[in-house]
């Protein structure tokens, strides 16, 4: 089957060939026929199949007749992260290019003024985050009244976040009416009940079981003694491993900010992804990567869905993620578009249980591959004690010695304190030579001067 069995305008057409596609996959050999037909839509399908243009083309013919109004986008499509979002505002720019749609962005992280006044001159396809979308609508900025259909892209991933309240309100403020379609690379029971209760009537696709990993990835599991060994490891794969470009995926912020910079320190072309950096920073990174600055990217798990970046050649799990869905999704960043690729898991002591989940949604044992350091595998090992015997016994402290007896001290006879008289004693005089004894009668008090005056 071709893209011109699809039902696609000649102008779409066009552009697809311009980039140089020719053959739909599955998941849009299925799906593009069906969004023309203004159907509801679930679409199961696993990481770089194609997601993407099989609603991006329909959306295009189907905006193509219409006008756009202010503050009233007429399409709208919610992306779980900010990097998702711009990759599908690209590939409507690309595919678009024939037709006169205009597009707005509205993500967090960048000023919102631009957004505002993107909405008023009036948009076709709105594409945003829930956060940004139920901010400016609470601000009174949008309208969601004339969209006439919504796209929610990696479902999965808006459970994991905690989006599906945002995503029940954002669907109650649209028309009843309107076309929904729901992609995702797994279908949990919370999506199956989302699904059910905002798509009327819809049709299933599938083309891969959920929670598969694709065949073409070449799958390892590396055994390290403990988290301090991994950067040693993991130098060693990236030198020894044919690496032509890789994507290391870390569960903290903090370790992919250590780690970028211990790689380069070692005098790899490293770069880093996170949540913490400002968007235009986090594109500006990505782009050095897809140009070729940098061939190694270190990056949390903002970077793990839908992101497509050719000729990635490796994966590198430098911890194994905590949620089993988000393996397929790292993994998948690889092996895209028919290529084969290579996927590294760091598994330490306290990842047994995290590689043990991973491997029991899979559905099957991930090969283990034994790394030698210095003749030494990183495989853990248990360290031998030392027999009793030859420890070293203790030295006995030295008793300290007895303290000699205090000397008792000699009391002196207490002295009496002078009686005060209105004289000062001579500064070498002792106290008792100072003092004059009183007699009975006799006035001992200073002597008035009028006293000395004769009256003869």
């Amino acid at each position: 089957m071709k893209f011109a069995d699809l039902g696609l305008s000649d102008e779409l057409l066009g552009a697809v060939t311009a980039k140089g596609y020719d053959t739909p996959t599955p998941i849009q050999a299925q799906a593009i026929p069906s969004v023309l037909m203004m159907k509801d839509l679930i679409a199961i399908a696993q990481t770089g199949t194609g997601k993407t243009a099989s609603f991006v083309l329909p959306m295009i013919d189907i905006l193509a007749h219409g006008r756009r109004r202010a503050m009233m986008p007429r399409s709208l499509i919610l992306e779980p992260t900010r990097e998702l979002a711009a990759q599908v505002a690209e590939n409507f720019e690309q595919y678009g290019v024939n037709h006169d749609l205009k597009m707005a962005l509205l993500i967090g992280g960048v000023q919102m003024g631009d957004q505002v006044k993107a909405l008023n001159e009036g948009v076709d396809v709105l594409i945003a985050t829930p956060g940004r979308l139920m901010d400016l609508f609470e601000r009174g900025k949008i309208l969601l009244t004339g969209c006439d259909l919504l796209v929610i892209d990696e479902a999965d991933r808006m459970l994991d976040m905690g989006f599906i309240p945002d995503i029940e309100t954002i669907c109650s403020k649209l028309p009843a009416n309107r076309q929904t379609l729901l992609f995702s690379a797994t279908m949990p029971p919370p999506i199956k009940k989302l699904a059910d209760k905002f798509l009327s009537n819809p049709k299933y696709i599938e083309v891969a079981r959920p929670a598969t990993t694709n065949t073409n990835i070449a799958q390892h599991k590396v055994p390290v003694a403990s988290n301090r060994v991994k950067r040693e490891v993991l130098r060693h794969l990236l030198e020894t491993d044919d690496v032509a470009t890789a994507m290391i995926f870390c569960n903290r912020k903090t370790t992919v900010r250590e780690l970028n910079k211990s790689l380069q320190r070692h005098g790899f072309a490293s770069a880093e992804i996170h949540g913490d950096m400002d968007q235009p920073q986090r594109l500006a990174e990505l782009q050095r990567f897809k140009d070729g600055v940098v061939n190694i990217l270190v990056c949390s798990d903002v970077a793990a869905r839908g992101l497509d970046i050719k000729g990635v050649s490796h994966v590198f799990n430098f911890d194994t993620p905590w949620h089993p869905d988000d393996y397929v999704h790292r993994i998948g960043r690889t092996g895209r578009a028919g290529a084969t690729g290579r996927a590294f898991t760091l598994v330490a002591p306290e990842d047994a249980e995290a590689i043990e989940n991973v491997e029991k949604l899979t559905g099957g044992k991930v090969p283990v591959f034994e790394v030698e350091l210095g003749g030494k595998t990183a495989k853990p090992e248990r360290a031998e004690r030392k027999p009793k015997e030859e420890r070293k016994p203790r030295e006995a402290k030295a008793e300290p010695a007895p303290r000699e007896p205090r000397q008792e001290r000699q009391e002196k006879p207490r002295q009496d304190r002078p009686k005060r008289d209105g004289t000062k004693p001579p500064r070498n005089a002792s106290r008792r030579e100072a003092e004059e004894v009183d007699e009975p009668g006799v006035w001992n008090g200073p002597v008035p001067s009028f006293l000395g005056v004769s009256a003869l």
